[in-house]
């Protein structure tokens, strides 16, 4: 039987393998969680909630563990990895908090004597996850998954396992019955029976356009709901009359974070005329001077890519930028020695049709764009075909409010980079997928909205 490698991207070596499970292994779990979803959807709010509480705490009390782990497998700093599992924390509790009053029914006054809406749980819910954010992704969708009566299987990426079975053994030890959540630990080419499964009702994916359009085609031939949240090339335009500091610090963190591989990170900068000058040259000085390296160590800005051909594709797409006549301002040059590590990357002089303008570019590489106006700008920002966040710096904020409602993005932020929130709905459009994670659009994707009529 094949094994999913877990892989130290610093060090090349091989932390741990993990034996794969058979279809029919995987078909048995998929029972297994239809028949806990017969007695978890008559569970109370109240009694999900308690759960989520526990489920909180034992991230809360394996910070140390989890970040590490996440840290081995993917690459990430420790210090950014805590955040992440401080976040899954942060989500059990605002759905515990929230989530009884976020599906409560709805009364709609009608010629019935009475009538409403209420919103009850479908069943089992696949899951198609990344490595970038091994816990939160998972958690991002499992946790609202559960709060609304649903059961969940786990299709992780392979070189994250560890963190995949730490995920089920967390839901496990908080108190969940078992077969309410599980890891399918198969590879890529068995995920058509799977989706096909009879009890399968729906699939969730978080990954890449062709991945997502993979598992959507899959789904849709067997007429199964999916909610995608693919990948982004984040547009953000700087205005003239942004404060170049705090502009160069947000493009910095933007580009740096989580080594570059965030599908809502700050990718393009658009910078109008007036200061792409100094906007570069600040902002090359920055990148220049963060620190790359051990991402266990504590000065450590950012760490290797998650794996070596991440790293080289990455690296091929930079190059193909300069061939199309991008200008090369930092980096460009993969390190001698070992590890996954690529150099923060600073292309300029970009335009549509050139590799770094059109493609997501998922590492710490960062592409300067001059506009001549704030209308250009705009125009630039969504020549995309991806749409799944954008920002605007400006010391004007209605002025960068009314750009951001022009943005064509699920997500856009104002003098701050785009983050997901449990208060507010995430997701793209266009090429960045379709459907809603968090809040309270987020818990009634995998819901039956039902009409209730008493003549």
């Amino acid at each position: 039987m094949n094994k999913a490698v877990s892989i130290n991207p610093v060090t090349e070596e091989t932390i741990a393998e993990y034996d794969r499970i058979s279809t029919e292994d995987a078909n048995s779990k998929i029972e297994k969680a239809h028949m806990a979803f017969k007695n978890w959807k008559t569970t109370t709010y109240t009694e999900r909630a308690k759960l989520l509480y526990k489920l909180a705490e034992v991230f809360e009390n394996n910070k140390e563990d989890y970040a590490q782990l996440a840290t081995l497998e993917m690459g990430k700093t420790t210090q950014q990895a805590k955040k992440e599992v401080e976040k899954c924390a942060w989500i059990c509790k605002y759905y515990a908090d929230h989530g009884a009053d976020l599906l409560k029914d709805v009364l709609v006054d009608t010629e019935a004597s009475k009538s409403y809406v209420t919103y009850q749980p479908l069943g089992v819910v696949l899951a198609v996850m990344p490595w970038n954010f091994p816990f939160y992704q998972v958690i991002r969708f499992a946790v609202p998954a559960l709060m609304a009566g649903n059961t969940g299987v786990l299709k992780h990426a392979s070189n994250v396992q560890g963190c995949a079975f730490a995920i089920e053994d967390a839901i496990l030890k908080a108190g969940f019955p078992e077969g309410v959540f599980m890891n399918l630990n198969v590879p890529s080419d068995a995920m058509e029976p799977i989706i096909a499964h009879e009890h399968i009702v729906a699939v969730t994916l978080t990954g890449s356009a062709p991945a997502g359009k993979s598992v959507a085609s899959i789904a849709g031939k067997h007429l199964k709901k999916t909610v995608l949240e693919l990948g982004g090339s984040d547009a953000y335009i700087i205005m003239a009359d942004a404060d170049l500091e705090a502009a160069t610090d947000l493009a910095t963190q933007g580009r740096l974070q989580n080594n570059g591989q965030t599908c809502i990170a700050a990718k393009r900068f658009i910078v109008l005329d007036s200061i792409y000058d100094d906007f570069l040259k600040l902002f090359t000085e920055k990148m220049k001077c963060a620190k790359m390296g051990d991402p266990t160590h504590k000065d450590t800005v950012y760490g290797p890519l998650a794996r070596l051909d991440l790293r080289d594709e990455l690296h091929k797409q930079v190059e193909k930028t300069i061939e199309q006549g991008g200008k090369l301002i930092l980096g460009g040059t993969i390190p001698e020695g070992k590890g996954a590590y690529y150099p923060a990357t600073i292309l300029a002089n970009l335009k549509p049709g050139m590799e770094a303008f059109d493609e997501e570019l998922f590492g710490p590489v960062a592409s300067v764009i001059r506009a001549k106006d704030d209308t250009e700008a705009v125009a630039l920002a969504n020549h995309s075909k991806f749409g799944l966040g954008a920002g605007v710096i400006t010391r004007n904020k209605e002025k960068g409010e009314a750009l951001a409602l022009q943005l064509e993005a699920g997500n856009c932020f104002v003098n701050k980079l785009v983050a997901s929130d449990p208060r507010l709905p995430f997701g793209g459009v266009k090429e960045s997928g379709y459907g809603r994670e968090l809040s309270g659009y987020g818990i009634k994707e995998f819901v039956n909205t039902k009409s209730v009529w008493i003549d």
